[in-house]
């Protein structure tokens, strides 16, 4: 390459042998810059147009989360192999002085060149930190071994898969093949959370706690998007509930319109439990997630695009109802909640089970 071109997103485009020497070049520019990296951040994609939209989520990211970013895309059917890189830094003001700076490295990855990923990527992680790998989209060939053996954690999202029970096999079978511990984090269950945390808070009231073992329905809307982020939050309902599967519910409703699901369980004092899911275009990913029984009910809901969620609890002579933090919807700002909440993600081993018996069923 005889010149260096400017990327308005990606930076100073460099030779791949050069990538070490031009970002110390880049650190020695400016005095005012402190580096700052607590863990390699990798995102890929083979969707075009990737790696720009990807470095825009990174200059959110990095405002919290300082990392050395690593922004993969990759084209497998181009014709031509070829592999090229950018690097940048993006830098927020550190009480109002210095720039508190992080690393991004951008590789443009054409054809059998892809085959290259492990080497010539990978070749620059910062040593001794751990790895966060982000897919984005479908699980290719290219996931394999050779690629997950590296990652400490790795995040996907099951709402962007076709066939999500075929790929989370795929994703089981490396879960167990791994030489090394990996965590699997899922931002199709990272969109249920602040749900998961409001049923939760509900039943610190003492009469809905009383009312517990006599839960005999439940009910959860969705998007027709997200209905894995549905399947997971009844499968931890299922799951943390202790209820054995019952009798397949056999729902006119659904074979008339299509956009419900109907589930059986038993509880611990086998009391009948029926679960319908709801799928509807103007839900919120996560609309309502409902349980009655004994006389009460208790709900958390949202509706589309609203900044909180609403908790109710309804009995004879006693309705409350309070407003609840949220969950973001673009998938950037889930890896920012993940990131920072952190932990082993052992809750999502617990119910994953559960929920790929219900993707199968």
């Amino acid at each position: 390459m005889t010149s260096l071109s400017i990327h308005p997103e990606l930076g100073m485009e460099v030779p791949i042998g050069s990538i070490d020497k031009e970002l110390r070049k880049l650190w020695e520019q400016d005095d005012a810059r402190t580096n700052a990296s607590l863990m390699n951040f990798a995102v890929y994609s083979e969707a075009p147009g990737a790696l720009e939209k990807n470095s825009r989520a990174i200059q959110t990211l990095t405002a919290e989360h300082a990392c050395r970013a690593l922004l993969i895309g990759i084209d497998r059917d181009a014709p031509e192999a070829s592999i090229r890189a950018w690097i940048t830094a993006h830098c927020h003001l550190s009480h109002g002085k210095k720039s508190v700076c992080c690393e991004q490295i951008s590789f443009a990855l054409t054809g059998k060149a892809t085959g290259r990923l492990r080497n010539t990527v990978f070749a620059h992680l910062a040593s001794d930190l751990p790895l966060i790998f982000w897919w984005q989209g479908e699980l290719s060939p290219i996931f394999e071994d050779r690629l997950y053996s590296l990652v400490d954690r790795f995040v996907f999202d099951s709402s962007e898969w076709a066939d999500p029970a075929g790929s989370f096999g795929k994703l089981v079978d490396a879960i167990s093949g791994a030489t090394r511990d990996l965590v699997v984090q899922d931002l199709a269950w990272t969109r249920s959370f602040q749900f998961r945390v409001s049923v939760a808070a509900l039943f610190d009231d003492p009469l809905v706690l009383a009312a517990l073992p006599e839960i005999d329905s439940v009910r959860i809307v969705h998007h027709p998007d997200h209905r894995g982020s549905a399947l997971q939050m009844l499968a931890w309902l299922a799951v943390q509930g202790q209820w054995r599967d019952g009798m397949e519910l056999d729902l006119a409703v659904a074979r008339k319109s299509g956009n419900k699901e109907g589930f059986s369980f038993e509880s611990q004092g086998g009391k009948a439990i029926s679960a319908e899911l709801v799928s509807d275009p103007e839900s919120a990913p996560l609309g309502l997630v409902e349980l009655s029984g004994g006389g009460v009910t208790v709900a958390v809901s949202r509706e589309a695009g609203a900044t909180h969620l609403m908790r109710t609890i309804e009995a004879a002579g006693h309705v409350v109802e309070a407003p609840g933090p949220v969950d973001p919807d673009d998938p950037a700002g889930l890896i920012g909640e993940q990131l920072a909440r952190g932990g082993k993600n052992s809750l999502f081993q617990k119910i994953l089970p559960r929920f790929r018996q219900f993707l199968e069923r």
